[in-house]
C-alpha cells in the first residue's frame, strides 16, 4: 500500500462476497446465493457512492479474507496500492489495526466505514472529516443500534476494546467510552444498514433498483410472506 503523507483516507471494510461467508442474518431469510448477492450489490453502491470528488481523500479497501487480494480488486476495480488485507479478530480488532497502520502510512484523518448502508455518501465521509478540525471522534448512528461510520485524527485504540459487537449497544457503549476518555464527538445522521431481512425491508427502496429483475421478484416474495405474517398476529 502506498504512502499516504498528509492525506484524509476513507477506509471501506470488505468482504470477499461468496455464499456462505456475508450476511448470515439475511441468509437465514433469503439464503445464502441471495444474500450474498445483496451483500455485493450494496458494497458496489457504496464504493460507487463514496467516489471523492476533487480528490478531497483517499480511499483504501479493506478486504478479508487476506486470500482474496486479487478477487476483491478485480471485483472493486480497486489498484494493488489501496488494498489493505484485514487483520484475523473481531470487527474492533480490524478497525484498531486497520488505523495503526494507515497512521502509521501518514494519513492526516481517518473515516472507517462498512459495506451494510446503502445510504451512505461522499457527504458523509467529507461531513466526518471536517468535523474532526473541532472535534476528537465522528460517529454516524445506524438504525440498529450501531454505526456506519467512524472518523478519528489519531489512534484511539480504547474505542474499539470491550466493545460487544453486532448488539444493538455498539453506538451507546462507544459513546459511553467517548465520554470515559474525555474526547469530544460530532454525531452525524442516522442511516440505516442491512444485516436482517426487516432492515432489508425498511431500505427496500434503496437496495431494489440495485439488483437483476429475477433476485428482486424472490426476495419480494419472501418480503410480501414476512408481512403476511406480521399481519396475522396483528
Amino acid at each position: 500500500m502506498a504512502g499516504l503523507t498528509g492525506a484524509d483516507v476513507l477506509a471501506i471494510f470488505v468482504k470477499e462476497p461468496r455464499p456462505g461467508a456475508v450476511k448470515s442474518r439475511l441468509a437465514a431469510a433469503l439464503g445464502a446465493e441471495a444474500a450474498a448477492e445483496v451483500y455485493r450489490a450494496i458494497a458496489e453502491e457504496v464504493m460507487r457512492r463514496t467516489v471523492p470528488p476533487r480528490d478531497e481523500y483517499d480511499r483504501i479497501v479493506a478486504f478479508d479474507p487476506p486470500s482474496a487480494r486479487a478477487a476483491v480488486g478485480e471485483w472493486l476495480g480497486v489498484t494493488a496500492s489501496a488494498l489493505l488485507p484485514q487483520p484475523a479478530g473481531d470487527i474492533g480488532v480490524r478497525m484498531e489495526r486497520a488505523l495503526d497502520e494507515l497512521f502509521r502510512r501518514g494519513a492526516r484523518r481517518v473515516a472507517l466505514v462498512g459495506t451494510d448502508a446503502p445510504a451512505l455518501g461522499r457527504e458523509d465521509v467529507r461531513g466526518a472529516l471536517e468535523s474532526l478540525d473541532e472535534h476528537d471522534v465522528a460517529l454516524g448512528p445506524a438504525t440498529d443500534g450501531g454505526y456506519y461510520l467512524i472518523a478519528v485524527k489519531r489512534p484511539e485504540p480504547e474505542l474499539f476494546r470491550g466493545i460487544a459487537w453486532s448488539s444493538g449497544e455498539v453506538l451507546a457503549a462507544t459513546l459511553d467510552r467517548v465520554a470515559r476518555l474525555g474526547l469530544s464527538v460530532r454525531l452525524l445522521s442516522t442511516i440505516g444498514d442491512v444485516d436482517t431481512v426487516e432492515d432489508l425491508a425498511a431500505e427496500w427502496v434503496r437496495v431494489r433498483p440495485l439488483l437483476g429483475q429475477e433476485l428482486r421478484a424472490e426476495i419480494e416474495k419472501t418480503l410480501a410472506w414476512k408481512q403476511r405474517k406480521i399481519d396475522r398476529r396483528g
